[in-house]
């Protein structure tokens, strides 16, 4: 086989190119890919949109068409043909090369093609594209087809664009413009490969390979595409005079794709080569992995279940929500998705959902996902609002969901797709949709689930988050389906998690501020107080701090500093969590899973989120590590006494002694199970479970808050610093704040608990000496007993 000039040839546009408001104007540098706001702080022409209320002073950007230019000429070899491919354009755009006009786009989670080989013939040519604020096509669509209901008062049902760019309850308005993913020329001869869609899947210990091979051609011929896995020709397709081959193939010998706790993430590298007789004229590459997925949401006498099934094996889902991890997405890195995604792993999170609100993510994205072995939960992209389903927008629709099954069907971590997040349940819930006009229930149950069945039958469909599985019962139903556990938070407390167990929980959560230092960095309010201007605009839930002050008052004092206020909704949050996620994985299976609101924020602000949007952990972030281990224990109310729930996420059956204060009983517990054993602790201030390595804590509401006679010991150790606690007596919720002594100082644990006579080391981390006298400084060492005694948060050295 030979490789030359009809081999297809990439060249990349993206760097340097020029931005405008208007044609004359003078141009600031632009780098591509990337967006305009972007390009204008690293001009000076914007003020940080993150600091203060700056968001409201750059509002105008989004409100404002704009330009990007620069020259463009194919240097590679001759070619039939040469493309101009655009990746991304966000989102309105207009495209002219040599001042022809190649077309219009108005969908950001799309890609575009335009064939520009007699524009090239000639030369350089000046590449213009032009931006139209998407405010100006959102509110002409809204003209056009009328009015739809909404959670939030911007028009993104409007335009196929990242929804919460308008804002969110946790997100700025900062509505982009760009080209925010790579550009390049193409060229190429006979025929290109147009898409490759290979799903693999897992039965029996013999992996299959459905291959489909989309063909461009230019001329009709005899072409072959030859399929290798690890270098191994296992197959080949032939396409005379068609558009698309196809081939099943068995795959014995290959070792399964497994979810994290249950296997390793066996991938393969799957390689499909067109040739017209012996001439090389494309190839595509990527690594794939074996295994089966099923949903089983099989009816029973508590309503219908809703468990995954990962090669024919149950699975717990221990998950997280995904946002865009910045608001400006062109920022993000393959550096970046690795270290976000391996927080979340190392975090014993097995499973991402990408929230409908959001977008859909980059290749990096999704190979990190395969690799660590984290599921993932996919949305189309739809939330929060009714969506017309009249053009323009329902040929947008079809035209970006067929692309993105297409391009993502190679993923083995990609295990469900989901019609939308909240939509179907919120047209009901909040009465939306008097007007009888269209409000997208055609795409959720028709549109959507045609393409997936036609293109990638591997993986299961939901019509939505949350969704009952039909009509029959109310969308959010807590016996039935996916369920969204908000009524906590928005108005009950959260020990009112305890009072059901849903079937699946696809979102729940409880907010607290992010990192100190975050906080401060985007906040230059003096005095900063809870509901100072600067922290209170960077906190964009509807009554966001009244909640978090009214969830203090059941079992924590008002705070009585903002210091205090932090330390304590910090701690608030973590025991919100835990008290839902241990309730629910102690209803195993009939609770299949729970998926945090939220791993990460795209801006510093007070939110959900286990990350902050400096990347600094919250204490949750450790919490959830705990909470999502392997083998655990909880301690959990049933029938009007105590149970301790024994957790057990593992291949293997868990046996040894369960302590209970002063009774033992021994355990066997079978693999992937749970087992409940009463507890007799009447009168018993706090009950202290144990099991090798695995520690539950109960305590009564009335268990006094004393003085844990904390001693504090420092060592500066090779990069940083190790800090020894003990005490005499009960500490609860002993916390290390790192960034406190230094901005860039990172610590292992999040709240400790010593029992008396226990100790706990907080090893914490820095890039350059950090000194040690600074672990004495207020609120970087605390406890509860503290912060409830009024006292300032300093620790005892």
């Amino acid at each position: 086989m030979t490789k030359d000039r009809d081999m297809l040839h990439s060249q990349d546009l993206g760097g340097a190119w020029e931005l405008r408001e208007k044609p004359g104007d003078p141009a600031i540098a632009a780098a591509v890919p990337g967006c305009v706001h972007v390009d204008l702080i690293n001009d000076g022409r914007l003020p940080d949109p993150f600091l203060d209320d700056n968001e409201k002073a750059v509002a105008w950007v989004g409100h404002t068409d704009w330009q990007y230019t620069r020259e463009v000429a194919w240097t590679g070899p001759a070619h039939d043909r040469i493309d101009l491919v655009f990746d991304g354009l966000d989102t309105v755009a207009s495209i002219e090369l040599g001042g022809v006009s190649l077309g219009r786009t108005r969908n950001m989670h799309r890609s575009f093609r335009y064939d520009v080989t007699t524009l090239l013939a000639g030369g350089p040519q000046p590449l213009t594209v032009r931006f139209e604020s998407a405010y100006a096509e959102a509110e002409r669509v809204r003209e056009l087809l009328g009015e739809r209901d909404n959670a939030y008062p911007e028009p993104f049902n409007f335009i196929r664009k990242m929804a919460c760019g308008f804002g969110w309850d946790w997100g700025p308005t900062l509505v982009t413009a760009g080209i925010w993913r790579p550009v390049r020329l193409e060229g190429w001869s006979t025929a290109r490969l147009a898409a490759v869609r290979p799903l693999t899947t897992y039965t029996s210990g013999v992996g299959k390979l459905n291959l489909t091979v989309d063909i461009e051609r230019i001329r009709d011929c005899g072409l072959s595409a030859t399929i290798l896995l690890d270098g191994h020709q296992i197959g080949s397709v032939v396409a005379v005079n068609a558009d698309s081959a196809r081939s099943e193939i068995d795959v014995p010998g290959v070792e399964p794709w497994n979810p994290r706790g249950h296997g390793e993430p066996a991938l393969y590298t799957l390689t499909v080569v067109l040739t017209d007789g012996d001439q090389e004229l494309d190839r595509w590459e990527r690594r794939v992995g074996f295994r089966s997925v099923r949903l089983d949401q099989t009816p029973d006498d508590a309503g219908t279940g809703f468990v995954f099934h990962i090669n024919d094996a149950p699975v717990l889902i221990k998950g997280v929500n995904w946002i865009p991890d910045d608001i400006f997405p062109s920022r993000m890195t393959r550096e970046r998705y690795a270290r976000r995604l391996g927080e979340a792993a190392a975090a014993g999170v097995n499973l991402i959902r990408v929230w409908g609100g959001g977008i859909y993510e980059d290749r990096a994205f999704y190979e990190v996902c395969d690799e660590l072995g984290l599921m993932v939960w996919q949305d189309f992209l739809f939330a929060c609002a009714d969506y017309p389903e009249e053009e323009p927008l329902h040929s947008e629709v079809v035209a970006e969901a067929r692309e993105n099954v297409s391009r993502l069907a190679s993923h083995p971590s990609l295990i469900t797709w989901s019609g939308n997040n909240e939509n179907l349940w919120l047209h009901g819930a909040m009465g939306w949709g008097s007007s009888g006009a269209t409000w997208g229930s055609r795409y959720y149950l028709e549109t959507l689930p045609e393409i997936v069945a036609e293109l990638d039958p591997s993986r299961p469909y939901q019509a939505g988050s949350p969704w009952s599985g039909s009509w029959e019962h109310e969308p959010n139903d807590v016996d039935h389906g996916t369920f969204h556990s908000w009524e906590v938070w928005n108005r009950e407390p959260y020990m009112n998690y305890r009072l059901s167990a849903p079937r699946f929980v696809a979102e729940f959560g409880w907010q607290a501020p992010p990192a100190w230092t975050t906080l401060r960095d985007a906040v230059s309010d003096d005095p900063i107080l809870p509901d100072s201007p600067g922290v209170l605009h960077h906190q964009k839930a509807d009554d966001g701090n009244g909640k978090l002050a009214r969830g203090l008052t059941a079992d924590l004092p008002r705070p009585e500093s903002v210091e205090a206020w932090h330390y304590l909704t910090q701690l608030n949050q973590v025991r919100a969590v835990r008290t839902g996620v241990e309730h629910w994985r102690s209803h195993w299976p009939h609770t299949g899973g729970a998926i945090l609101w939220q791993l990460n924020d795209l801006w510093p602000v007070t939110s959900w989120a286990a990350i902050d949007g400096a990347g600094r952990y919250k204490p949750l972030y450790f919490a959830l590590g705990e909470m999502n281990a392997d083998r655990a224990l909880t301690i959990q109310t049933r029938d009007g006494g105590l149970v301790v729930a024994v957790l057990n996420d593992t291949a293997c059956t868990w046996t040894g002694t369960l302590t209970v204060n002063d009774q033992d009983v021994s355990v066997a517990v079978a693999p992937r199970s749970v087992a409940h054993v009463p507890v007799e602790a009447a009168g018993d201030p706090v009950v202290v479970a144990r099991l090798g390595d695995a520690r539950a804590l109960w305590f009564a509401d009335d268990h006094p808050l004393a003085d844990g006679g904390l001693t504090v010991d420092v060592q500066i150790v090779t990069g940083g610093l190790d800090v020894h606690v003990h005490a005499t007596g009960l500490a609860r919720d002993i916390l290390l704040q790192p960034d406190r002594i230094d901005p860039q100082a990172i610590v292992d644990r999040g709240f400790v608990t010593l029992l008396p006579g226990e100790s706990v080391t907080f090893h914490v981390r820095a890039p350059h000496t950090l000194d040690p006298s600074l672990v004495e400084v207020p609120w970087v060492l605390t406890d509860l007993a503290t912060v409830v005694n009024g006292q300032t948060g300093t620790s005892k050295c």
